[in-house]
């Protein structure tokens, strides 16, 4: 008897978001994001991890901003992260987080090179294997994006406004992600879905960040509307504004609702870039 493929053991709905082309999405990251949707941990224990997790979350948020000594430890953070996603979290999850660093910094590079080519420092952190996130680490990608978007205003207020839409496009410090070589070992441990990760993750940071760092981390990604309108302006599509799920940075929220606001600012960077890197190849092809 012939086994079924994979593909034929997929529900209607995620055999047709498996070919849905409207939205912009490296296919890579589309494969890695659908068996991420079927590793049995994200189906009964993240309800149970995200339930538990939001009450303890919420705790050490109120905490933190009780009238008290702050206190971070940036170096421990990143070690327990690493060491976790090292033993426990599945080589999808994984490959999908090294490669969130290398979409977000391209897109951080891209509006550099065409904004402010040379008076803006771009942006290095493009790790390839976990044990480079000790240094390329998210506290660090987080610090990154916050100057990189600082110093494009100031970029942007001594030119005079944006660059005009049509010019052409510089493309220096964009690395495509095809061609970095995402090291990831295989363990049998490493059983832990993507979101299930996050969840153990969203406390962690609360507790060894200092109060106003965790509240600039879980605002940043209200930032994606300010790129995404910035990268539409640059390549005369206004419309990838409506990409972004997190908007409205002048507004400040708290961590609830965080695991779907992480989410989404990931599928955002993987939108963006994707459509930037077919842009880049259409312009190779001409």
């Amino acid at each position: 008897m012939t086994r079924p493929s994979k593909k034929a053991t997929l529900s209607p709905y995620l055999r047709a978001i498996a070919q849905d082309e409207a939205l912009p999405i490296d296919p890579e990251a589309r494969r890695l994001w659908l068996e991420d949707l079927a590793n049995p941990t994200r189906w009964w224990l993240r309800p149970i991890l995200q339930g538990v997790l939001a009450v303890v979350l919420h705790l050490v948020w109120f905490l933190k901003r009780l009238p008290l000594p702050q206190f971070r430890a940036h170096g421990l953070l990143q070690r327990l992260i690493c060491w976790f996603c090292t033993h426990f979290v599945s080589p999808q999850a994984n490959r999908l987080i090294l490669r969130h660093f290398a979409s977000e910094s391209n897109l951080l590079n891209f509006l550099i090179d065409n904004v402010a080519p040379g008076r803006v420092a771009p942006v290095t952190l493009y790790p390839q294997r976990i044990a480079e996130m000790r240094e390329a680490s998210f506290v660090e990608h987080d610090q990154a994006l916050f100057r990189s978007i600082e110093a494009l205003g100031t970029a942007r207020d001594e030119a005079g406004g944006e660059p005009a839409a049509g010019r052409a496009l510089s493309w220096q410090h964009w690395r495509p992600l095809d061609a970095l070589e995402f090291e990831i070992r295989p363990r049998r441990t490493q059983v832990l879905d993507f979101e299930s990760a996050h969840a153990l993750f969203m406390c962690l940071f609360c507790l060894l960040l200092t109060r106003e760092e965790y509240r600039d981390a879980i605002n940043g990604f209200n930032l994606d509307q300010s790129i995404a309108l910035r990268i539409g302006a640059l390549i005369d599509e206004p419309q990838l504004a409506e990409l972004a799920y997190n908007k409205h940075p002048l507004y400040l929220v708290g961590p609830w609702n965080l695991s779907q606001r992480f989410l989404m600012h990931g599928f955002f960077t993987e939108y963006l870039y994707a459509r930037l890197e077919r842009r880049r190849r259409e312009g190779i092809a001409l």
